[in-house]
């Protein structure tokens, strides 16, 4: 049904009272879903949508009309926010500041989803140590102690819980090195190559592991009008998995009959010392760095940042 004008309701989250505006509003088309379906999902997944969130600062992509308005990216926590909500101040590629939000428990999910916020993006490090990533963030079918997930889009992302020792410039150099392996071991299946043109089977997106990247988290809702979810999985599900069957009507009751299959994400961190060695390894044999995003300032061994076919010309 149409929302009407000043419409609100109260929500109880954490212990706190909290008013969410036009609940009635239609976010999600094709199931007629609204913003308080939105804010009941989270409600209900809240231990394991927070799981992948406690302590990260988080980028807020707010869709105030819904999935069919078009939305925006607000990074920083304005100054009128409630004092009890958590934040974070991390650091840019241009050197800039933000004060993030770090959403620790439903309060602030439900702050969040008042402002339109349908997607969760949090940034690969916590708040006592934001220079120095616990997680490695590839999109293939990993090794032992990866945890994989639907991307609630085309692809699966697959999450795997380092030790916070290397700074972003080095996991990214991780990164990249595990995306040549794989092209190496699966040739016209999988690409590191950044250049569509050049692109062959599944792209490896190593750059999703630089600094102020992000990826949707685990149990993030997505802004598609069947509002599907970015849901993880048990690895003998990914072969005949439906994404379009892990939506926000659906993945409430999967966890009540079946658990998280990442809950045990933080139980232990792996090294990267055999992914850098494999970086060095590269490097001596002339295989240097990849491109890297646009917005990034040009870095040093970086080849052209222009398209093969135009570099020829």
């Amino acid at each position: 049904m149409a929302a009407g004008k000043g419409e609100q309701a109260v929500i109880e989250a954490s212990g706190r009272e909290l008013r969410l505006s036009n609940p009635s509003k239609v976010f999600f088309p094709e199931r007629k879903l609204t913003k308080m379906d939105l804010a009941q999902y989270h409600l209900e997944c809240e231990e394991a949508i927070v799981r992948h969130l406690r302590e990260r600062p988080t980028v807020m992509k707010r869709w105030v009309d819904g999935v069919r308005g078009k939305p925006f990216f607000q990074k920083r926590v304005p100054d009128s926010a409630p004092e009890w909500l958590q934040t974070a101040t991390v650091t840019f590629p241009s050197g800039r500041h933000a004060r993030e939000l770090v959403p620790n428990d439903a309060a602030h999910l439900i702050w969040a989803v008042n402002l339109g916020v349908i997607d969760w993006n949090p940034w690969p490090v916590r708040r006592p140590d934001l220079d120095h990533p616990d997680e490695l963030r590839v999109d293939l079918d990993p090794s032992d102690g990866g945890f994989p997930k639907t991307s609630g889009s085309r692809g699966i992302h697959v999450n795997v819980r380092v030790v916070p020792e290397q700074g972003f410039a080095e996991v990214r150099r991780a990164a990249l090195a595990l995306a040549r392996e794989v092209e190496r071991r699966m040739p016209g299946r999988a690409t590191s190559r950044w250049w569509k043109e050049e692109r062959e089977g599944v792209f490896i997106d190593y750059n999703q592991n630089a600094r102020d990247r992000t990826v949707a988290s685990a149990y993030s809702v997505r802004a598609v009008p069947d509002a599907r979810v970015s849901c993880p999985l048990e690895w003998d599900e990914v072969a005949d998995v439906e994404p379009a069957e892990l939506h926000m009507l659906s993945v409430p009751a999967r966890l009540r009959e079946c658990g998280d299959p990442s809950a045990d994400i933080d139980a232990g961190a792996h090294r990267l010392d055999s992914l850098l060695d494999l970086a060095a390894r590269d490097e001596r044999e002339g295989l240097g760095d990849a491109p890297w995003p646009p917005h990034f300032r040009k870095q040093r061994g970086e080849p052209k940042r222009v398209q093969p076919s135009r570099a020829k010309r």
